[in-house]
């Protein structure tokens, strides 16, 4: 069933479905939550993966599709505790630690059929900036930041994407942006994306990130995103202790709905624990 609502003018579906991938380790942050998922990690006490399900039903998101893997269950204990609206269902990444996100991307391809936003679980940011991101073919950019890493992206005149250069690559004139890792997808895009997806894990790469299969696409002219520019709100990429340390400093005036009622880890996760 599609998951859509059309604007007034009967055009564009506004999204309402989201797919997080959280499969992975977060094997810099393990010292820090004691080997918990790092969705899990907290900001001012709030958790990466709470203000992402809050964020979402802000925005009036109906459906959320998460690819679990390590510790899979403490990531599901973690959203049942958010008591969250939303439509859950879990993809699990069984093979989690000997592979990439663009295999977690390519095991959600029969869970999610109609336009959604795609996410990752380390991102924290305010929830305005989902606003650019509700209508397919999208892509979430910034202006680059010394404390910004991985894929960036260039831009042609319209502000759509030009190109991919995986981190450390970009060597041409033009201005590069950093990608967010927020997408939104139109269905017809998401089929090309996981035929493509089929081609790249059936040959056995599946320890690249998704950006090689969303690179290729927009190379050979089958990848069409708009840029939305992140430049205008906080958010902040969470990989390791000093991420997080930076983001607590980003977003400690930050208001948010969940603040006096955030759940510590020692709720669903014995043990867990800040080193």
């Amino acid at each position: 069933m599609l998951d859509v609502t059309r604007d007034s003018r009967g055009a564009n579906p506004r999204i309402t479905t989201a797919l997080l991938l959280a499969a992975g380790t977060g094997s810099r942050l393990s010292a820090w939550t004691n080997g918990a998922p790092k969705c899990l990690a907290e900001v001012n006490g709030v958790s990466i993966l709470e203000q992402q399900v809050s964020c979402l039903e802000q925005w009036g998101f109906k459906r959320l599709v998460v690819v679990v893997g390590h510790e899979a269950e403490q990531v599901k204990a973690a959203v049942l505790c958010c008591r969250t609206n939303l439509e859950v269902e879990y993809v699990t990444n069984a093979r989690h630690r000997t592979t990439n996100n663009v295999y977690s991307l390519w095991l959600a391809r029969n869970s999610v059929r109609e336009p959604f936003l795609l996410l990752e679980c380390d991102l924290f940011f305010e929830p305005g900036l989902l606003e650019g991101m509700l209508r397919p073919d999208k892509i979430a950019v910034a202006r680059l930041q010394p404390w910004m890493r991985g894929t960036t992206v260039t831009l042609d005149a319209s502000r759509k994407v030009a190109a991919f250069q995986p981190a450390g690559t970009a060597s041409c004139d033009l201005p590069v942006y950093k990608t967010v890792n927020i997408y939104a997808l139109s269905s017809a895009t998401w089929d090309r994306v996981t035929t493509r997806l089929e081609s790249h894990v059936s040959s056995g790469r599946v320890n690249d990130y998704y950006e090689a299969v969303f690179g290729d696409m927009v190379a050979d002219g089958s990848l069409d995103l708009d840029a939305i520019f992140f430049d205008d709100g906080d958010w902040y990429e969470i990989d390791t202790v000093e991420d997080l340390r930076a983001a607590e400093v980003m977003f400690a005036g930050m208001e948010t709905p969940l603040a006096s009622t955030s759940l510590t880890r020692s709720r669903y996760a014995s043990g867990a624990r800040r080193a």
